[in-house]
């Protein structure tokens, strides 16, 4: 397998850390008060909480971490984790913003290894390619794309017991004999039993997920060759939205944008919406992102889900592509300037997804650039780095 497939990679974000820390100083100030108790039963003495249940424990605990940043018990500093809490930079508001979206790999600096440095196929709309530090921690600190969005985590139950009434068999009552060509079925990487229809289990999946039955960051990978079918529900993941294309055979709409006229005039209806509504039915008649999301028209995908769909560039290329199936021969483009377009072919394949926009694949800095496809690519990392700096 490969190290380096941004699929693989988990971020850990300040609420996990958070949260791990405080069940570590929380064991620790149980285990205080089970001793406190037992010393108390043990010499017939009266039991007072106030003095077995130490808060100093967890506030200390807690200000020690978030002040020096070794994450971990002050006992155990060795072994914890150095930098994971750091001053805010206040420097310029690009400053700010950038150091907020900023990735750390735990691999030490003085490495001379270069594959973790360099830019991968799957890192495309999830971390930007140009703005990255120079010096040792180049490509170890990474900074994410505008769009890109990390999984909250969700629990994985309500779905293994979805697709248990689907007809998925139970690994416990699995006979290999029987069926030597069923398809595994895996939920955040333990095997959960095996289906013989994996194409329908998929698409009724994939289609709960658009009508917002099941959380929009669950992710559903379908591997044909390997007969596998891998589901992760878990925090952390790397994901980014795109617009879906409708690929049902029996709708009218087949082969174009979910996204429609209907959809853009509710967006725009937000902005009518009076200042002075109360919040309850603001959030009742506010269509926005989240109404994409929920009627189907935008889905987020990780970078494993996106090796199993086909993403087309943009909607003009959707266009185009529509025309070639139809038979139709497209005129020579003669207008130098125009966007260097890859070149469709006749037998197109059926495009799964659109990508929002090309520039989305950019951070924060790299997209303050004036025209950054003209320009040489370390100029691009160097005004990235420089531009954080910059007044106005």
């Amino acid at each position: 397998d490969d190290r380096d497939h941004f699929g693989k990679k988990r971020l850990d974000l300040a609420g996990p850390l958070l949260a791990n820390l405080f069940r570590v100083l929380f064991t620790r100030v149980t285990r205080d008060l089970q001793r406190y108790v037992q010393r108390c039963v043990e010499n017939g003495r009266e039991i007072y909480l106030n003095i077995g249940i130490k808060a100093s424990t967890l506030t200390g605990g807690l200000k020690y971490a978030l002040a020096t940043g070794n994450w971990g018990e002050q006992k155990k500093a060795a072994s914890s984790k150095a930098g994971v809490s750091q001053v805010l930079s206040r420097y310029t508001y690009a400053s700010t913003l950038s150091h907020l979206r900023r990735t750390n790999t735990p691999i030490g600096r003085d490495g001379k290894i270069a594959k973790p440095r360099q830019l991968h196929n799957t890192h495309w709309g999830l971390v930007c390619p140009s703005e990255t530090p120079e010096g040792q921690a180049c490509g170890l600190v990474k900074n994410l794309a505008l769009m890109c969005y990390i999984t909250v985590g969700t629990p994985s139950e309500p779905i293994i017991d979805f697709m248990i009434q689907r007809n998925m068999e139970v690994l416990e009552e699995f006979e290999p004999q029987v069926t030597p060509n069923a398809t595994k079925v895996f939920v955040n990487g333990v095997w959960v039993g095996i289906h013989r229809d994996p194409s329908h289990l998929v698409n009724t999946m994939s289609s709960l997920r658009r009508r917002n039955m099941i959380s929009h960051e669950v992710s559903l990978i379908r591997d044909i060759r390997e007969r596998e079918f891998k589901i992760f529900t878990d925090a952390g993941r790397v994901s980014r939205p795109l617009f879906v294309i409708d690929n049902d055979p029996k709708s009218e709409n087949s082969g174009s944008l979910v996204l429609n006229k209907e959809h853009i005039r509710k967006l725009e209806q937000d902005k009518e919406l009076p200042p002075d509504l109360d919040p309850e039915e603001r959030r009742e008649r506010y269509f926005g992102w989240d109404g994409l999301v929920k009627s189907g028209v935008v889905e987020y995908v990780d970078a494993e889900e996106e090796e199993t769909i086909m993403i087309v560039m943009t909607p003009e290329d959707l266009e185009i592509a529509k025309q070639l199936q139809a038979g139709y021969d497209l005129p020579e483009e003669v207008d130098p300037h125009k966007r260097v377009r890859s070149t469709l072919s006749q037998r197109a394949h059926t495009w799964t997804h659109c990508e929002i926009h090309p520039s989305m694949i950019l951070g924060v800095c790299a997209s303050i650039i004036p025209f950054p496809d003209h320009n040489q690519s370390p100029r691009n990392t160097y005004q990235a780095a420089m531009g954080k700096q910059a007044m106005g």
